[in-house]
């Protein structure tokens, strides 16, 4: 008899945005919209499926006095399987997710922290919009688990839409980060196993513009409504939400045409007050309820929500339509479901003029409340609506449409009981709960079953107790070039080695770098990660770590790398002695080659998936996308149980760059390449010394107070 298939422990991940288990503040800001109610319901369903052993849900925490106390709790069950799990990332306070970048790699190590602390670690990572696909392959690279991310929206589908209306690319990365967002979306793509789309178009029309574009990887699952919440008014059912509406409208007994979304210039809401005022005949026929997030004041919102705010009441003004268009201040989240059965018993509408919408949850709860749909033609309402056949798609640029759309449906009673059932019947058919979680788990279940070459353990070695910290550094424009400083710090390494784990990390082969700190007197490593991160040697006999090979052998082409590359101008391949298997070399030049960004976006257009690295503006080298100096340092100091926050990171070139972003403690050098690690200049926990090669690093253990009685200083 064959044995059961263990329960699967998934993890799914979304950063930004305002998350709870209940009374969900969508449409508060831009950040805490539809994502927020897929994650949460995604959760819920998988936890209901017999296979899952534990479903965690791992958000940023806050800690502010403008928003409730319930996004500072670290965990918060959600039924007997699923959790939130709110991890510290940054200040402490809410932040809006363009804001968020610098913070994502002490989310990260956080998180590798967090999961140490649990029994196991997860069969499955799903991440949820860029920033959380950043944490994703980080995390999923460390633990050699596989990636499942879902977009949600995309940066470069955005991207061509803003510079469609207007706006510069200098404004665009000012307000959006949009470079660092693409960045991570194609180095997600590139290594994500499965990507989860709602709609075939998603595929197609946005991840298309992506340089990694494999569609063999992706599949289509719709989300899910819930059906308990949402259903359609019983008979003779009344509504007191309906005469809360009555000191807005003229006329409260006519249908009601519902809009309902957050403030946001995207969701195109003035085009409704366009076709209103411009149609006699709309006016007459029904009402505009528009529902878009909760405010006060408009003046303290944001300056997005205060700017679609203000043109929507000025709108109003100018077609004078007072007495015919409602725009409530506050709404709860529990009561949308009874706004939806009240416009759907008063022979109501509801309109989705977006811009552009990747799915659109809102849609399937009004038809599962057997509201009749106009919809934008452009993304997920078009699958919505080929599916249900339940109303009737519409070009959200042009008023006129709009208006002849809604007077179609609310001026024939034939047509629109027809769209109401297929509305009610296709959502019970094409998008429940219960049907969204089978589908997912038939996908990640195949994932999670793949052998996997290298099961992490976590930790594997424990280093001896007493030694509760440690310094790693890079040697060349790093250590060297001071002498007598270089004898002070060596001196300073033996007299703290009870203490002190003392780590080197260089782009050196093992035999170089040995050689070099031989000649200046260096005390032999006690980690020594050499060849950019590719191999990793423990102790005073230098045991390689065979399990790093494997793990960072993962999607390696060698051959195929080299092949494409050697054909580029300005490199020049280095001689043998720099090359490994694990590592190609050239000597680049910056006014001939390409930059490494189009290196790295020629790699993935050839579906190979390798980190490019630029150190000191003249030399490149290219690795396994699991093989880093930062990959490798957390996971020497996952193996050694030593936390990232009492390990002191040193530094000169853009190499070392992700050593230095996240919980460690780290220290610029005076004489490192100044454009390469520029970016880190406001990162809190990176120190840049005015003093040179091994007196920078001294500096920083003195600025650290690293050596001291108990844990180490926060800067």
């Amino acid at each position: 008899m064959a044995s059961p298939e263990p329960k699967l422990y998934l993890l799914l991940i979304s950063v930004h945005g305002l998350i709870r288990g209940h009374d969900l503040e969508l449409g508060r800001d831009a950040d805490t919209g539809g994502q927020t109610l897929y994650v949460v319901e995604l959760a819920r369903a998988l936890g209901e499926s017999e296979e899952i052993e534990r479903v965690d849900l791992v958000t940023r925490r806050v800690v502010d006095p403008a928003v409730s106390d319930d996004y500072a709790r670290r965990e918060e069950p959600l039924s007997e399987k699923v959790r939130i799990v709110r991890i510290d990332a940054g200040p402490e306070g809410y932040l809006p997710k363009e804001q968020l970048w610098d913070h994502l790699d002490s989310f990260t190590d956080s998180l590798v922290e967090w999961i140490k602390a649990q029994p196991r670690i997860p069969d499955i990572v799903h991440s949820h919009y860029a920033d959380a696909g950043y944490v994703g392959v980080r995390l999923a690279n460390l633990a050699a688990v596989p990636l499942v991310h879902t977009g949600h929206s995309l940066g470069r589908d955005k991207r061509k839409r803003l510079l469609a209306k207007g706006l510069s690319s200098q404004e665009i990365e000012a307000t959006y980060n949009m470079a660092r967002r693409i960045h991570a979306e194609e180095q997600l793509l590139a290594n994500a196993d499965l990507v989860i789309t709602s709609t075939k178009n998603e595929i197609e029309a946005q991840y298309g513009l992506y340089n990694y574009y494999d569609p063999d990887s992706m599949a289509v699952i719709p989300p899910g409504t819930d059906l308990e919440r949402y259903h359609p008014p019983a008979d003779g059912e009344g509504s007191a939400y309906r005469g809360r509406l009555e000191p807005f409208l003229r006329d409260p007994g006519k249908p009601l045409v519902l809009a309902l979304s957050r403030p946001d210039e995207r969701k195109n809401i003035s085009v409704l007050l366009e076709a209103f005022g411009e149609s006699e005949a709309l006016r007459d026929a029904a009402n505009l309820l528009i529902i878009a997030g909760n405010r006060d004041d408009i003046r303290d919102l944001d300056t997005g929500a205060r700017h679609v705010l203000t043109q929507l009441l000025l709108l109003i003004d100018a077609y004078d339509l007072h007495g015919t268009v409602a725009m409530p201040k506050r709404h709860r989240g529990e009561e949308i479901p009874e706004v939806y059965r009240a416009v759907s018993a008063g022979g109501g509408v509801f309109v989705n003029p977006a811009l552009t919408e990747p799915f659109g949850l809102t849609l399937l709860e009004a038809a599962a409340s057997g509201l009749p749909l106009v919809a934008t033609e452009n993304g997920g309402p078009v699958d919505i609506v080929s599916n249900c056949r339940n109303g009737i798609l519409i070009d959200p640029l042009d008023a006129s449409a709009i208006a002849t759309a809604l007077l179609r449906l609310l001026g024939d009673p034939k047509a629109w009981q027809e769209a109401s059932r297929n509305g009610l019947e296709g959502v019970r058919r094409h998008y429940t709960w219960q049907a969204h979680a089978g589908r997912y788990l038939e996908k990640v279940r195949s994932l999670a079953d793949k052998p996997r070459k290298t099961p992490l353990a976590w930790p594997a070695v424990r280093a001896a107790r007493y030694r509760d910290r440690a310094i790693f550094t890079d040697i060349d424009q790093t250590l060297l070039g001071d002498p007598p400083a270089l004898e002070r710090f060596a001196e300073t390494i033996r007299d703290n080695r009870k203490l002190l784990t003392f780590g080197v990390a260089t782009g050196r082969r093992m035999e170089s770098a040995l050689a070099i700190m031989k000649k200046h007197g260096l005390p032999n490593p006690d980690v020594l990660i050499s060849s950019l991160g590719t191999r990793i040697h423990y102790g005073s006999a230098l045991t390689e770590d065979s399990h790093w090979s494997d793990h960072i052998d993962h999607d390696w082409n060698h051959d195929r790398v080299r092949r494409i590359l050697d054909e580029l101008p300005g490199l020049k391949l280095q001689p043998k002695s720099k090359q490994s298997r694990f590592k190609i070399s050239w000597f680049y030049d910056p006014d001939k080659a390409p930059p490494a960004e189009e290196i790295t976006s020629l790699l993935h257009q050839a579906e190979l998936n390798a980190n490019v690295l630029v150190s000191f503006g003249q030399y490149l080298d290219v690795v396994p996308a699991r093989a880093s100096k930062g990959q490798a340092l957390r996971y020497a100091a996952l193996r050694l149980d030593i936390p990232l926050e009492q390990v002191l990171v040193a530094g000169g070139s853009g190499a070392d760059e992700d050593m230095m972003r996240g919980n460690t403690l780290a220290v610029v050098v005076a004489n490192r390449h100044h454009e390469e690690l520029s970016a880190l200049v406001d990162l809190e926990r990176v120190y840049f010394s005015d003093r040179s090669g091994a007196a920078g690093l001294l500096d920083a253990i003195e600025y650290y107070a690293f050596l001291g009685s108990g844990e180490v200083e926060d800067p």
